[in-house]
């Protein structure tokens, strides 16, 4: 199969305007995939596709998919590059059409950017479909000529990493335990050379005094781990590192404050932080950036027993604050606390956490981007730019005094896991909890919760979990490879 994109037609005329490789394999075949889609009715609107059949040999099926206007670039009202978009959104379209009509193998059409067109590609075609025995047919992805075949193959292999977090997140939470999870990353990493991955038993977590996080863990028969992974990629390895931390609540019942039966399933992918932290390393490795980056995953389940916090407990965090739990289902930012105060041992370039964290943060921005709790700006700049280029969008939040107040007047501790005002801007309350367990000037925290799944609001993936902002994650990475600031 192959798959050429066409744009939006500028005159009246309707006359297609092809790509490069549209306009080669037309002339290929002396003009009729013109003439063919100008007999079919209207030009291609974006997204949309029209199949030829018997066209060429080598190619038995071609479909044409619409790329939007040619000359699409950044939508400052959008925040994203509406040009790499389209892209995406296209080629996901089309390669699907290929796997229906079950071709095993496709070539893609580069369409001005090979990243984009692969990362659509690859992307588009993904689907969790481990444990059922009907499955799709496989799709083996090839680019369409030789121009560009660095640029797709980075696409390829950022795909394939928020791929990875798509199926980890998943993955049933019987499949995906804490062990694991760490265990299938280590997999991954085994054929770096420049990568350490140490499995932290629930034995070490005590002598780092982790109290918050054992709090959570003991609650279920399943032992936390905290997953602790060193990439060296950086021409010097004692150069200041970027630290990766991430949620990783392998399943979510809310403990003793249980949550509502309806969509509990869904929260197998509460460790969706940690899958996506650990994915962005293994693409950064995979794809040799030159900087050194440190992730960590503090692993758990989160169950109601005769063991779980109770709500009024008090816990004693690393860093020897007490936080009062006052509600059990508030569980991700005590993790965090604890994997943050150990963030701190590294001299951290800048710490970045990444959590499905709170429902409040669906409320606000739903799966439109992910929200960035930061102090620093030269942090939300490099962000917000990888951001633009990845599509997968950043949004930020305030981490005002107002919301540190409503979570340090606490009755028995020195912080309350909740705010007092109970509901009332829920993300920013979260995140000025996390703040009492940061003193590094660089820090940012991205709340997931309303980016973990996709209907279909995102046209390049399937309904399932997102793993977002895995991409979005490694194109920060790469742009701080680049950047002189120490």
């Amino acid at each position: 199969g192959l798959v050429l994109g066409v744009y939006s037609s500028e005159k009246d005329d309707g006359a297609a305007q092809f790509t490069s490789a549209g306009d080669a394999f037309d002339r290929l075949v002396s003009g009729k995939l013109r003439a063919l889609l100008s007999l079919c009715g209207p030009p291609l609107k974006k997204g949309k596709t029209r199949i030829f059949h018997g066209l060429h040999q080598d190619f038995p099926s071609v479909v044409v998919v619409g790329l939007g206007k040619k000359d699409a670039g950044i939508n400052e009202q959008e925040n994203w590059n509406e040009g790499k978009e389209n892209i995406r959104t296209a080629v996901a379209v089309g390669c699907r059409q290929v796997q229906d009509l079950e071709i095993p193998c496709v070539e893609v059409d580069p369409c001005g950017d090979a990243q984009a067109a692969a990362e659509g590609a690859v992307l588009g075609l993904h689907e969790y479909n481990e444990l059922k025995k009907k499955k799709k047919p496989v799709v083996t992805l090839q680019l369409h000529g030789s121009a560009e075949s660095e640029a797709w193959q980075k696409g390829v292999i950022y795909g394939e990493g928020q791929n990875l977090a798509r199926y980890l997140m998943e993955a049933p939470a019987n499949y995906i335990t804490p062990i694991k999870f760490a265990e299938h990353i280590e997999q991954k990493l085994r054929s770096f050379s420049n990568v350490k991955v140490h499995i932290r038993p629930e034995s070490w977590i005590t002598t780092q005094e982790m109290g918050a996080f054992l709090s959570v863990a003991k609650g279920s028969a399943e032992p936390p781990i905290f997953l602790e992974i060193h990439y060296l990629g950086g021409a010097n390895t004692d150069d200041s590192p970027l630290v990766f931390v991430g949620k990783g609540v392998t399943f979510d019942s809310g403990g003793i404050s249980l949550k509502p039966s309806s969509g509990m399933d869904a929260m197998r992918a509460d460790m969706g932080g940690a899958a996506t932290v650990c994915s962005a390393i293994v693409t950064a490795a995979a794809l040799k950036l030159p900087l050194n980056i440190i992730g960590l995953a503090p692993l758990c389940e989160n169950m109601p027993s005769g063991k779980a916090n109770k709500p009024g407990d008090v816990v004693r965090a690393k860093n020897g604050k007490t936080i009062q739990v006052d509600n059990t289902d508030a569980e991700g930012r005590l993790l965090l606390a604890d994997a943050l105060c150990y963030a701190h041992n590294f001299n951290a370039r800048a710490i970045v956490n990444a959590a499905t964290l709170t429902g409040a943060m669906d409320v606000a921005l739903g799966s439109a981007a992910t929200g960035v709790f930061t102090n620093s700006s030269w942090l939300w700049t490099h962000l917000y730019e990888a951001s633009i280029l990845t599509g997968d969008r950043v949004w930020r939040m305030p981490l005002f005094e107002h919301y540190t107040k409503q979570v340090t007047d606490c009755p028995l501790a020195d912080v309350s896991n909740v705010g007092k005002y109970s509901r009332a801007g829920g993300a920013c309350t979260a995140a000025a909890f996390l703040k009492e367990f940061v003193t590094a000037p660089h820090w940012a925290h991205l709340d997931i919760a309303g980016v973990m799944s996709n209907k279909d609001e995102v046209p390049y993936l399937r309904k399932g979990m997102a793993g977002r902002p895995t991409r979005t994650l490694v194109e920060f990475a790469a742009r701080l490879s680049k950047d002189s600031h120490n």
